[in-house]
Parts: structure tokens; sequence; C-alpha cells
């Protein structure tokens, strides 16, 4: 028998309208609304994270049992579970778009495990709550895969980021437009349950700021800060303005993370913004494969590319200001805004030039590199190289013997590795001369290098064949990327799972650009 210890603080300590009705409304003077998940016809566990499941103290034997089965695809409850939905507002695209809320998300409740930690549980596909608005609150099997997967392929990159529990299919089709075209198809529906120390984000602060509600707003902040930031301490007359900084802080290195493998969001809206510093809602999300800061996965930005890969660090500085405008109507907390945003932009500057010298092989960054890295990045953007495979072939070379013939795996095209051969090698003579300035093995650096360059990443193609697959009850290619996905900067991974993009997913539905119905 499944046992969980629930405290659900974040219901019994802030309003909620308690009515329950899903029926889609505003929901003014509340931080949340009470609903249940809708049931489901016919229910099959399609694949778990192992080490998702021991955060839970959940077993083997526990993950595959009928209750289980029942209560995380939300046919049941478990005691003490208090479902809900949050209220939150946030900007979209640069554009204030009002009350939000989880439209398609229902958490269960806050456990506390064996080891004193919260995990907030939550099944992202469970039906309408009163923020669904003209949606039915249900998730396709795409989508919810390409979430379970990305989740747990985070994490193990080491990146901030929500958990995945569970995948289970629902037994229920789901009407979708997935290209917006007037062509509606349905598609096999399934859950994911997702956890977090807390789903918070900027739009939930936003939201009651926008709606005067700032005695409420006040009650969230304090209990923000006291339950998911037990570092700040509330007796200094300014905590509100440390509480800031802290997630200006955790905003930064997150987004400098993504940086570091290549990782596009894609929908970096204010609502999908962690308050916690977490990678959050994974819609039209991607990797770069060939190097390009312009792109992004995200067809709806295919115009603007607002959330494009070069953009998400000042995006990431935008969402913060809008935070600061919703703190400061705060009495007392008109300062935070400036301190906040400058430790902001020091802790970005910081952690990037680190971050570099880490790819790079540098053991510290010296002004001088930023010529160098400019210069690579964009003879690589000019030559199509793939990033991922750049920079793991780059900690092969050797720093008295240079050769460019080491990354030729990176190219995509073998004109283009040609006709650019001249400018690559005369880069690489400077990066080995800046090489040899360390005194360090080329062995010793290369297992540095491989440390923070991975050498498999979930690409867009890759997750496209394990939907395919699972659309014919083939979960094999799905684990095949699970288990790639926890060591993915182990050097013996299989060679089709590292492969440069093939041509054939340049222009396929799923493998380069998404909605976000993907």
């Amino acid at each position: 028998m499944i046992k969980f210890t629930f405290d659900n603080r974040f219901v019994s300590e802030l309003p909620g309208d308690q009515s329950g009705s899903p029926h889609s409304r505003q929901t003014p003077d509340v931080c949340w609304a009470a609903v249940n998940p809708t049931p489901t016809a016919q229910p099959v566990l399609l694949a778990y994270s192992n080490a998702a499941a021991c955060l839970l103290n959940l077993s083997h034997e526990d993950v595959h049992s009928a209750e289980f089965l029942q209560a995380f695809s939300g046919n049941q409850l478990l005691p003490g579970m208090r479902p809900f939905a949050a209220c939150y507002g946030g900007h979209q695209f640069g554009h204030w778009a009002g009350q939000l809320g989880d439209g398609r998300a229902i958490s269960l409740g806050e456990v506390i495990n064996l080891q004193g930690e919260r995990w907030e549980l939550q099944l992202k596909g469970a039906g309408m709550t009163p923020y669904s608005r003209r949606a039915d609150g249900r998730a396709v099997l795409r989508s919810s895969l390409r979430e379970f997967l990305c989740s747990e392929a985070m994490h193990h990159l080491g990146i901030p980021t929500t958990r995945a529990l569970s995948l289970i299919g629902t037994g229920d089709d789901v009407m979708r437009d997935m290209f917006y075209d007037g062509h509606p198809n349905d598609e096999p529906g399934a859950i994911v349950c997702r956890i977090a120390p807390s789903f918070i984000r900027f739009g939930n602060f936003e939201l009651l700021a926008a709606r005067g509600e700032h005695e409420l707003l006040r009650r969230l902040v304090d209990f923000t800060i006291d339950r998911d930031f037990q570092e700040i301490s509330k007796e200094p007359d300014d905590y509100l303005s440390d509480w800031f900084s802290l997630v200006c802080e955790r905003t930064a290195k997150l987004v400098v993370e993504w940086l570091r493998v290549g990782f596009v969001h894609g929908v970096m809206n204010t609502d999908n913004m962690s308050i916690l510093g977490l990678t959050l809602d994974y819609g039209p999300y991607g990797w770069i494969d060939n190097f390009d800061p312009g792109w992004t996965p995200n067809t709806t930005d295919s115009e603007w590319r607002r959330y494009c890969l070069s953009q998400q660090p000042p995006v990431a500085r935008w969402n913060l200001e809008r935070l600061a405008d919703a703190l400061s109507t705060i009495k007392g907390a008109r300062s935070l805004r400036e301190r906040g945003l400058k430790h902001f932009d020091a802790t970005l500057q910081t952690s990037m030039t680190s971050m570099l010298a880490g790819k790079f092989g540098w053991l510290v960054w010296c002004d001088t590199d930023a010529e160098l890295v400019e210069t690579i990045f964009d003879l690589m953007q000019t030559a199509q190289v793939d990033m991922t495979q750049f920079f793991r072939a780059l900690a092969n070379i050797e720093q008295e013997a240079p050769d460019l013939a080491v990354l030729r795996s990176a190219f995509y095209q073998e004109a283009l590795y040609h006709n650019h051969s001249t400018l690559f090698n005369d880069w690489l003579q400077r990066y080995a001369a800046r090489l040899c300035l360390q005194q360090e093995s080329d062995d010793t650096r290369r297992k540095r290098m491989n440390l923070v360059n991975p050498r498999f990443i979930l690409r867009n193609y890759l997750a496209q064949q394990a939907i395919e697959a699972a659309m014919q009850n083939d979960m094999s290619f799905l684990e095949r990327l699970m288990q790639a996905g926890q060591r993915p900067y182990d050097e013996e991974i299989d060679a089709d799972l590292v492969a440069l993009r093939p041509d054939w997913a340049l222009n396929k539905p799923g493998c380069s650009m998404l909605s976000c119905s993907s």
C-alpha cells in the first residue's frame, strides 16, 4: 500500500476557491481553486522514472501497483491528497495576458518524504480546471512523452528542473490541431506526473499585483519565503530585497546552464518562470543542432524569435523586471528592483565566463578569451557546425599538434568543412597556444571538458522517433532514450543516439520546430 505524508501547506495557509467546480471563470482574491482530476477510461503505465520514484520513497512494486495507476491517472485520490489548480497570470510574448492559471495541470498535494524533502505532485493533462478557458484540460501522448523525457534528461545534465515521475496513457482520445491550420485530429491522451518542491511562478505574484490584491500578495510572498527560501532571514528590514536578489541569482544561473548545453526553452513567458529557478513547462523546447543563435523551436515565435537561443538571457532579465514591478507594489519593497537586477547582471556575467571557460577547457577565464569565443561561434554558425559534437571533439585536440580533422565529425556538410578549413585551422592554432599557457596535460583537460560538454542530448528528432514508436505501443525506444539520458556525459552511448541530426529530420513535423500544442 502506498503511504505518503502530506502537509499541503499551499492550500492550508493561502486562500482558495473551494467550490470544486471546474467551469471556466475568474477567481479573484484567491491563490488556488479546488478541483478533482477527470477520471480516465483505461489507464496504462507507459513509463516511469526510477530516480524520481526514489525521491518519493516509492518502490518498483509501488509504481506497478493498481493503486499507483489509479491515483496517478486521476481516477482516485490517496489519503491526504487535496487536489487544486493554482491561479496566476503572466506576460506572454511580451504582453500582459491577465488571469491564466493551471489550465491542464492539477496538483494532488505536497508530500514530505522520509528525508524531510518537500515534493508537490502534479498531474499534467488531468482534465478541466477553472483556468482551462476554452480547452479540455487534457494532454496528448506526444506532448506528455516529450515533457516526461526532457524533465529527467535535464536533471541528469545537471540543470535545475521539475522532475517527471510517470507517463500514463489514458485510453481516451484527445482532439488537437497540431499545426493550428484548421485540421484537428484525434490523438491518444496521456498524463505525466511531474514533481517539484514548488510550482510557484513569477505569474502568481504578477496577477495579485495587477488586481490590486496587495494584502494577499504580501501573504504569498511571506509564505513562499517561509516555505521555500528558508535561507532568507526575515529579521532585516530589507529581507524582501534579499529574497528578490536570490531569485535573480538563481534565474541567471539557470539560463547560463541552458546555454551550456544549447537548450532553448521556447516559451519564456513569465507564467513559465519558476520562482525557484527551475526549468518549468516543457512545451516547444529544443536543443541546438547546427549552431545558430537565432534558432527557436517554437513555430509561434518563428517571425520575431523573441525566445531564441541568444535572447534567453535578456528575456530572463525582462521577466525579472516584470516580477520586480509586481513586488514593488508591496509597502517597503520599492528598493528591491535596482539591487536585484544589478545582482542578476553580475551573476550572469560571472556564471557565463565560468561556463565558457569550462566548455573550452580553460582553468580560468581571461579577458582575451572573449575574442577566441566570438570568433569560433561565428565560424560555427557560418559553417553549420553541430554544437554538441564540436565541443566533445574539441576535448580531443592535442595542444602540441592541433588537427582540424579531429573536428570533422561536427560538420553537417563536407563542402562547408573544406571551404572554411583555413579559418578553422587558424583558430585552432590560437586555441592550442592558449591551452599551452595552462601547463596541463591533454588527458586531464579532456576529462574536465567531458564533464561539462554532454555527449548525449535529447534532440527533437530522437524524441519524435520515441513518440512514433509509442503510438504503436512500442516503448523500447523511449526506454533507450531514458537510459542514455541518465548518463549524458559518458563516452559509451549507442552511436545512433549521438549522431548528427539526419537530413530527413530537417523539415519533418516534430523534429525541428514545434507548436505550443506539441
